[in-house]
């Protein structure tokens, strides 16, 4: 089943950090779309629970160097 979170990420500051955490976050098994919003520190995740629970998703973007959390 589809699920989307929201994460508040700190640390982004420029267009080469959406595309790291983008990255990062779209290499996990079960996302499926990943939309960065510099401006708001947000990011929107679609993904299969089952495959890449959230805590995946924030260590995903934590491994590349940002702060994550949910929102």
């Amino acid at each position: 089943m589809d699920t989307r979170t929201i994460l508040d990420v700190k640390g982004m500051s420029c267009g080469s950090c959406v595309h790291h955490v983008g990255e990062a976050l779209e290499h996990l098994d079960g996302v499926h779309q990943v939309e960065v919003d510099l401006a708001r520190g947000k990011v929107a995740v679609r993904h299969d629970d089952g495959r890449a629970p959230v805590a995946a998703l924030i260590e995903a973007v934590t491994d590349a160097g940002y702060d994550a959390a949910a929102a």
